[in-house]
């Protein structure tokens, strides 16, 4: 590891001693900074709010931006603890889970499992979990920076999950990870790359969505569940949600199965919507207006 990383890591291992209801109020200090110096960030999480709540009145859209961002810099806060605290001591952080009784079936069928984890909550947390229950290997873009790899073999220890680069070969070792009766992780919510696509609906308006994760389900007869860690009010801890996928995210009809599965990334937002990551440009992509233009917003 080089020096600066590991210097990092120290860092890490020292502001994780920190109480979680500390290290949040100050993500939530962070976010309503970001807020107020506005900038991109801020305008693209306006914009997708407009969008994902049409309906909403104009007088109660600031109280949820406010809200919104502070959950965003929570994210970023709460990594302190889950990646400087032991695996095993980060998971004394879940007080509920529910849906648990859907992975252990999904297990014993050994026909494999994917796990649809949208950009919500704590998804670092929730590797821990996953990976304590069943090895798991997920698909995965490699960071900017090569160094923040050993970063991240380090602070995920023995519960790391196995990385698979997102490419071809990649793809065909997620295939046979579920041929075998494994089980892998993927971030359906991930914009694809042009022409791996399809339009399908979010929150009423077409964004471009991955076919991978039906194609991986229709060939294969794995089971797909939906997962996220949801934060609880106060530093109080998180609370794990396992859900069934909608029907037909398995249709050979790439169409029904990208509409299921944007349903499914819906359906999990809608029980935690400030602590979805918002201010990602979902609904951007070649061929399509996008709402983030200053004079299309």
């Amino acid at each position: 590891m080089r020096p600066d990383i590991y210097l990092i890591y120290l860092c890490l291992r020292l502001l994780a001693l920190l109480p979680l209801r500390v290290l949040h109020r100050c993500g939530a200090a962070l976010g309503t900074l970001v807020l107020w110096r506005g900038g991109r960030t801020a305008h693209h999480t306006a914009v997708n709010l407009r969008i994902a709540r049409p309906a909403l009145p104009y007088d109660d859209r600031a109280p949820l931006l406010r809200e919104v961002m502070a959950e965003g810099g929570k994210s970023i806060s709460e990594i302190v603890k889950v990646w400087g605290s032991d695996a095993e001591r980060a998971l004394t952080l879940v007080r509920e889970v529910r849906g648990e009784d859907l992975f252990d079936a999904a297990l014993a069928a050994g026909k494999g499992v994917i796990i649809a984890a949208p950009h919500l909550g704590c998804w670092e947390l929730l590797n821990y979990w996953l990976c304590r229950k069943t090895p798991m290997a997920i698909l995965y873009r490699p960071p900017r920076i090569a160094a923040v790899e050993g970063l991240l073999r380090e602070v995920r220890g023995a519960l790391a999950p196995e990385q698979i680069r997102a490419d071809g070969a990649g793809v065909r070792t997620l295939y046979k990870r579920l041929a075998a009766g494994g089980t892998v992780g993927i971030l359906p919510d991930q914009k694809p790359r042009a022409g791996e696509g399809r339009l399908a609906p979010f929150f009423g308006r077409d964004a471009l969505t991955m076919v991978l994760l039906p194609r991986l389900a229709a060939r294969t007869g794995a089971t797909v569940l939906f997962a996220f860690a949801e934060r609880l009010p106060a530093g109080a801890g998180y609370r794990i949600h396992l859900l069934a996928a909608p029907s037909g995210i398995d249709d050979p009809d790439a169409q029904v199965a990208c509409t299921a599965l944007n349903r499914g990334v819906q359906d999990c937002v809608e029980l935690a919507f400030t602590q979805y990551q918002w201010q990602y440009k979902r609904w951007s992509a070649d061929g399509l207006v996008s709402p983030y233009d200053r004079e299309n917003g």
